[in-house]
């Protein structure tokens, strides 16, 4: 069988690879088959207890076997293709984008007569990191999945919160000291949803939402340490809170 084979952050530098095509023998596992890759690359090996995976566009476990046609994507830690951005819900909005982001012009999307309040969250570039200032960001995202993932946040949001409208953000690409990465905005009808539902939102985001970003200083740029990518869903996450 043959499965496609993708690489995201530091872990395509190491392999010198975006994209790759992989031949495997029936029953290959994804354990199996980044072994060949660390194999071929053996730095790959060191960032083993760091790595993620992910099939078809979902997390998955190190032993789930592979079936032909896969599409199989190694992620580094995530730091938490621009669409429609619609969601199930035709209230919420989810967009990655490569222009500057408008927090004013964000914020008056999510409006609506019958609500009493909108809180909006911006993430945004600092000049500082790692003891030393930082020159300038670039964020990179496995895309398809990343808007995926943003809409399972939004649904998620709506079953915990009264909530009205969602828009979430985030930008790819270089981004300069004070340009916002990423927005989050809520509307509701009574502020403590609003208040809640976003903070449950950024801190999901952080934790699942594929993108990675490379910070730049005077002496070289690094891959930003984040979390690792959890692999149950989303709703479990928020149960377990």
């Amino acid at each position: 069988m043959r499965v496609r084979v993708l690489f995201f952050g530091r872990l395509k530098e190491i392999a010198g690879l975006t994209e790759d095509s992989a031949e495997l023998s029936d029953g290959a596992r994804v354990e199996d088959l980044f072994a060949r890759y660390g194999n071929q690359f053996p730095e790959l090996l060191r960032f083993r207890a760091s790595v993620a995976v992910a099939v078809n566009q979902e997390y998955a476990e190190w032993t789930k076997s592979l079936s032909n046609g896969d599409e199989v994507a190694f992620l580094p830690p995530v730091s938490g293709g621009e669409d429609s951005g619609a969601t199930g819900d035709q209230r919420d909005v989810c967009k990655i984008v490569r222009a500057p982001i408008d927090p004013g012009e964000a914020a008056n999307q999510v409006k609506a007569s019958a609500d009493g309040a909108v809180i909006v969250f911006e993430g945004i570039v600092r000049n500082h990191s790692r003891g030393k200032p930082t020159l300038y960001l670039i964020y990179e995202a496995y895309e398809n999945m990343a808007l995926g993932k943003m809409r399972e946040i939004c649904a998620e949001m709506r079953r915990l919160y009264q909530v009205d409208r969602i828009l979430m953000l985030h930008r790819l690409g270089r981004l300069e000291i004070g340009e916002t990465s990423i927005l989050i905005a809520v509307s509701s009808a009574h502020r403590a949803a609003a208040y809640d539902a976003s903070r449950f939102a950024i801190d999901t985001f952080k934790r699942t939402v594929p993108i990675w970003k490379q910070e730049y200083f005077r002496d070289g740029a690094v891959w930003a340490d984040g979390e690792f990518p959890v692999a149950q869903p989303i709703r479990a996450q928020s149960e377990s809170k």
